[in-house]
């Protein structure tokens, strides 16, 4: 995939494109069928395919205190696109003024005349353009009206069920990564800075890297302990993530991401790393003693050592 950023070019020259638009949060597999379509549709044209998208979210843009909860930063969506198969990837800056545009506008001024958009492929869902009032089709009209062929996707239904980042993100706060991750079409991840916690894990035999996460808005899953696979220096290790306020040993509010490593002692302070949410084993909860949390923390890698098992399988 060729990567045309827009934040320092004014427009595309020479070849035209079939294209889709849309923001992407998590490139799950409604969006992966889109662009499959999007492909197709290029190949038949003998024409390269492209996916327009934004590096930040418009709402953010509108509103500056706006916190979007995104299913991935910038850089992952860039590489999860790469993944399709799509021929480019064209990031527009969102801006105030685009913002303003009616879709007609957006579709001639932009897509055709700045992005030199032939053919465009719309989500069976999707609206743009000042006040997103208009649907597929005042935007057929407005292609015939300008010279783009516009088509309606269809849709991309898993089990009878849509998918949508809003159902996704729903199942991670849910703690079901297992299903969320069948509507992504890859582990859901979080990355981060390791970074000094209060190393009471240390103190009970399972020492703990904390992580802060480098996408400040990114969904973090629901309370609990967790499977996951950690990219850390190159290497893939079995690990245990625990998502929670500490209960047991503090009486605060903050959420700790901390995870476990398996077969690994050693100082990780800043180092990075990342890790690959395989399943949920338990929810967050208080012990009376530190010796029973011990005792379930003991019980609770068993149980990740036997879901990474099943998983390697």
């Amino acid at each position: 995939m060729e990567h045309i950023d827009l934040s320092n070019n004014h427009g595309v020259s020479g070849q035209w494109f079939v294209a889709t638009v849309g923001f992407f949060d998590g490139v799950h597999t409604g969006h992966r069928y889109l662009i499959r379509q999007v492909k197709e549709e290029a190949a038949r044209q003998h024409l390269p395919s492209a996916v327009v998208t934004f590096p930040v979210h418009p709402r953010k843009v509108l509103q500056a205190d706006y916190q979007p909860a995104l299913l991935c930063g910038y850089e992952e969506k860039l590489e999860q696109l790469a993944a399709t198969g799509v021929d480019y990837c064209i990031t527009l800056p969102f801006t105030s003024a685009l913002s303003r545009l009616s879709a007609r506008d957006f579709m001639q001024q932009v897509l055709q005349e700045q992005l030199r958009v032939g053919t465009l492929l719309v989500g069976y869902d999707h609206r743009f353009g000042h006040h997103r009032e208009e649907g597929f089709a005042e935007y057929a009209r407005y292609g015939q009206e300008i010279g783009m062929q516009v088509i309606k996707a269809a849709e991309w239904q898993a089990n009878g069920e849509r998918v949508s980042s809003t159902r996704i993100r729903k199942l991670l706060k849910e703690g079901d990564v297992v299903r969320a991750n069948s509507l992504l079409s890859y582990h859901y991840t979080l990355s981060g800075k390791i970074v000094e916690g209060y190393r009471v894990g240390r103190t009970i035999g399972f020492p703990t890297a904390n992580i802060r996460s480098w996408e400040r808005y990114k969904v973090v899953p629901a309370l609990g302990v967790y499977a996951v696979w950690v990219h850390l220096q190159d290497r893939l290790y079995e690990g245990m993530l625990y998502i929670g306020t500490r209960p047991t040993v503090h009486h605060d509010s903050g959420i700790s991401v901390e995870v476990n490593i398996f077969d690994l002692n050693a100082d990780l302070y800043n180092q990075f790393l990342k890790v690959e949410f395989i399943d949920f084993i338990r929810p967050d909860r208080k012990f009376d003693s530190m010796d029973q949390l011990a005792e379930q923390i003991r019980k609770d890698k068993e149980c990740v050592q036997q879901r990474l098992l099943k998983e390697r399988r």
